[in-house]
């Protein structure tokens, strides 16, 4: 394998600070048009539970007051709620005019229920903001949008389908914020038909209710107690939590359904799907615009309210997050300024520290800090952590794999992108090892004093020639302590080996020691289902006979090809210390679980597609609590 040194980043690369010296970076600023104030009462409305007064409107003033705070600095402006449209046609024309004329401003979208939405509006935003971006609130289907209610109870779900039925016939198009709670786990496949149905629609965000922590409902002005907050009262009392609430694992459940069908369904060719999307860009090393996944976070997130509050993202605890008012002097770095002093953003960072040493890192990007530091407050940031594992082992499966989607339950293989990891010439590679008569010119093949095979005879990673079993020199370039794993994957399973290393201790060396691995490179998409899949189970059977201080376990992985720029999927076996023991007893006990996992890798082959782990029955019926 030939390889290049790779870049390890801080926690800058996961959590960028606001600069006043890189103008470049834009910044979102969220406008609370009217605060908390809607036209509806969703039960799990986070906005509203944070009490603030409603009724005010933020101004087109406030709009010029930002530009002043943000000069030159370029702004994404959402027009956001409670329910914007409730201003009143008049002020939003106002609000969009003075938007239009910023020439900070890069691109304006509005976020709404989409209850009050018709022609005239639709007229409006033609003639004064044609470039608007307009987000629709629906949470999959009628059955989905249980919570989604008016003051009176009733479903509000036939007035958003009928908006978004006018945005098609006008040739609008929209993104949806579908919320996932209790009412759609269990039936993200019909959940996304449904959406994707609506031709308007050609995206759609699937948002999690993780409010298990909330314990009492939103306070109600006046002695009239809605029937929506009779409802929500009774939601809060539920077992666990509220009765719109989901757990992490259920989300990271419902997110690859979703996805599969996504896929299966041929949905991506029009719609886009997050989280999905975001994490198939990271995945492939490419950037996204998704906080959750970018380094630009709460930093580079504002939002503003009608009584002059600015601060930082809505989903963080107000007024913690409040960092000034726009009726103070103050300008870009004095904001920054505040930022520093900002006890909430500094908590946030600071979460960011556990990140840097995982392995996940660079597909997850640190996720949502107002999530995470929810979850930290509760003492369960772990699960917060695993569903995003989760989702990420499944979704590189339906990359790799994607005519064979049961590899997504798959829990034994894990995201585990080596780096460096990459070949000269991957096509060649494997023409040249499927053809006997293709000529095998001899390489250099050295040892260092730690049992390293590569070209320089040095510990560490260096240069070493891609060989096959056709070459003369392949027995001499295989280091001893992995030769079992080698033989039984390139022998009975027929596989092609890109990678294998006996590990190393480097006793006495400034380096830390390696693992025994080996890296399968699978001719194809279906042969990756086949090999993962028995990798799976051949692990699964050796975990029994194994010795305490080792662990086997299968990782997901893309190689780079150096030649062409292009990666490909690759599945690697890998024995690692068992958590609580130390790399002594690793090495100790190293040859005996090389044995006992070459045993099941013998008694198992890649003929077919299903793996040990179980596929996901299909869902209970829905909590108790949530309404028909």
């Amino acid at each position: 394998m030939h390889s290049t040194p790779a870049r390890h980043g801080p926690i800058d690369e996961l959590y960028r600070s606001l600069e006043t010296d890189d103008g470049e970076t834009a910044v979102s600023v969220i406008l609370k048009v009217r605060g908390e104030t809607c036209d509806i009462d969703c039960t799990y409305c986070y906005e509203k539970r944070k009490e603030a007064p409603g009724g005010a409107r933020i101004d087109a003033g406030q709009v010029r007051r930002l530009a002043e705070i943000f000069p030159g600095r370029r702004l994404a402006i959402e027009l956001h709620g409670g329910e914007p449209l409730t201003a009143g046609r008049e002020h939003i024309a106002d609000l969009l005019r003075e938007l239009a004329v910023q020439p900070s401003v890069d691109r304006v979208s509005m976020q709404t229920n989409g209850v009050l939405l018709d022609d005239a509006w639709l007229d409006l935003f033609e003639s004064v903001y044609p470039g608007l971006r307009i987000g629709v609130s629906l949470d999959g289907d009628a059955k989905g949008n249980s919570w989604r209610v008016g003051y009176d109870g009733t479903p509000v779900y036939p007035k958003v389908a009928a908006a978004l039925r006018l945005l098609a016939a006008r040739g609008w198009k929209t993104g949806v914020i579908a919320a996932v709670t209790p009412a759609v786990i269990g039936r993200a496949e019909e959940v996304l038909d449904h959406l994707a149905g609506f031709e308007a629609v050609n995206a759609v965000s699937l948002v999690p209710c993780f409010d298990t922590p909330v314990r009492r409902p939103t306070a109600v002005s006046g002695r009239r107690v809605p029937a929506s907050r009779r409802l929500q009262q009774a939601a809060v009392g539920a077992e666990g939590g509220p009765a719109w609430a989901i757990s992490p694992s259920q989300y990271a459940e419902f997110v690859l359904a979703a996805t599969a069908r996504w896929i299966a369904g041929g949905h991506f060719t029009r719609l886009k799907l997050e989280p999905a999307v975001s994490t198939i860009r990271r995945l492939r090393g490419l950037g996204t615009g998704f906080c959750h996944f970018s380094d630009l976070k709460c930093d580079h997130v504002f939002t503003l309210y009608p009584d002059g509050r600015l601060g930082s993202c809505d989903e963080l605890p107000w007024p913690q997050a409040q960092l000034t008012r726009l009726d103070q002097p103050a300008g870009e770095p004095d904001i920054v300024a505040a930022q520093r002093r900002l006890p909430l953003l500094n908590q946030g960072k600071d979460l960011m520290g556990r990140c840097t040493g995982c392995s996940y890192r660079s597909a997850c990007g640190g996720g949502c800090i107002a999530t995470r530091w929810r979850y930290e407050k509760a003492g369960d940031q772990d699960a917060y952590c695993d569903y995003r594992m989760r989702m990420i082992d499944g979704i590189a499966a339906l990359l790799a794999q994607p005519a064979h989607p049961d590899g997504t339950w798959c829990r034994t293989a894990r995201w585990r992108p080596q780096t460096p990891n990459s070949m000269r010439d991957i096509n060649a590679f494997l023409t040249r090892w499927d053809r006997p008569d293709a000529a095998r010119p001899p390489v250099r093949l050295h040892t260092s004093a730690y049992g390293n095979i590569n070209t320089v005879g040095e510990p560490g990673i260096h240069e070493a020639d891609d060989l096959d079993p056709g070459h003369p020199q392949w027995n001499e370039a295989i280091e001893a302590g992995v030769r079992p794993l080698v033989d039984a994957v390139t022998g009975p399973w027929g596989c092609v080996t890109y990678d294998s290393c006996e590990g190393h201790k480097y006793d006495g060396l400034d380096m830390l020691p390696t693992e025994r691995r080996i890296g399968i490179l699978p001719r194809d998409r279906a042969e990756y289902a086949r090999v993962a899949a028995a990798l799976c189970r051949a692990a699964t059977a050796a975990a029994p006979g194994l010795p305490a201080s080792v662990r086997v376990t299968v990782g997901r992985a893309e190689l780079e090809c150096e030649s062409s720029g292009r990666s490909v999927p690759v599945v690697d076996l890998v024995l690692l210390p068992a958590p609580g023991h130390d790399w002594a007893a690793y090495f100790a006990a190293v040859d005996e679980a090389t044995q006992a996992a070459a045993a099941a890798l013998d008694g198992e082959r890649p003929t077919d597609y299903r793996c040990a782990c179980p596929v996901p029955a299909p869902e209970a019926p829905l909590r108790q609590g949530v309404p028909a």
